[in-house]
């Protein structure tokens, strides 16, 4: 299938909306083989000029959406511009309501102990007819690995949720895919948290202004560090503009 990106420092992010987005999953599940879905933020897209294993990652993904303001105003900037951002929260939501009419099956993976299984009850309080086969934390050891994905062989799911976040989510999808084999495997970071109620979202007239960032900083002012990404990530867009705009591949 011909895949609609545009290329912003390296990696690609495909075109879509949330109902696009659906309608791949939907196709991905109906294919029954392997997929990779990432939800990109700038900081990580940014990450990924220098750490070369994690823009191969993005670029092997089977879809890569726009997560967050940051990335839908390189979009808008570089003149080829998506018309939504899809979160990986937002798209985790959007999966369990559309799990009800498809009867997918969900399994939770990731998170500290005792997380994974309030963000299943969550989850089925919002949309008690999602089918969910299975939840485990994230919290284990590399001998207790196997164990794990084996588990989540047997039950067969057709969707597997990891927050473990980014990008040893990613990281951790992208070597076990073929192992897991399940239809769609998804990074959502800190999403069972908020689920879970250990972890608050920006109200939503900031989310609306593209203000997340902000509450993120309030709410945890040790992140200052990490929000130097964002500045960062804005002039170097600038600066492949400035230079010529190009398409392709890694």
């Amino acid at each position: 299938m011909q895949r609609n990106r545009i290329y912003i420092l390296g990696s690609l992010i495909d075109k879509v909306n949330t109902k696009q987005a659906l309608e791949r999953i939907n196709d991905f599940i109906q294919e029954a083989t392997p997929h990779h879905i990432i939800t990109a933020n700038a900081e990580i897209i940014f990450h990924g000029r220098q750490d070369k294993k994690l823009s191969r990652t993005l670029n092997k993904a089977h879809l890569v959406t726009a997560d967050g303001a940051g990335v839908v105003w390189a979009t808008r900037y570089l003149n080829d511009p998506v018309t939504e951002r899809v979160t990986g929260i937002d798209l985790l939501h959007a999966i369990c309501n559309q799990a009800q009419q498809k009867n997918w099956k969900l399994y939770f993976l990731g998170a500290a102990p005792g997380v994974a299984g309030k963000a299943v009850l969550k989850v089925l309080e919002l949309y008690p007819n999602c089918h969910i086969v299975g939840y485990e934390n994230g919290f284990f050891s590399q001998e207790e690995e196997s164990k794990v994905i084996a588990n989540i062989n047997s039950i067969k799911p057709d969707i597997l949720f990891v927050a473990m976040g980014a990008p040893k989510q990613e990281f951790w999808i992208r070597e076990h895919l073929q192992e897991l084999n399940v239809p769609v495997c998804i990074g959502v970071g800190g999403s069972f948290d908020v689920l879970a109620g250990n972890a608050q979202r920006a109200p939503e007239w900031m989310q609306k202004k593209n203000l997340e960032w902000l509450f993120r900083l309030y709410k945890e002012p040790k992140r200052w560090r990490r929000m130097l990404s964002l500045p960062r990530f804005v002039l170097a867009v600038v600066g492949q503009k400035v230079k010529g705009n190009p398409k392709g591949d890694n």
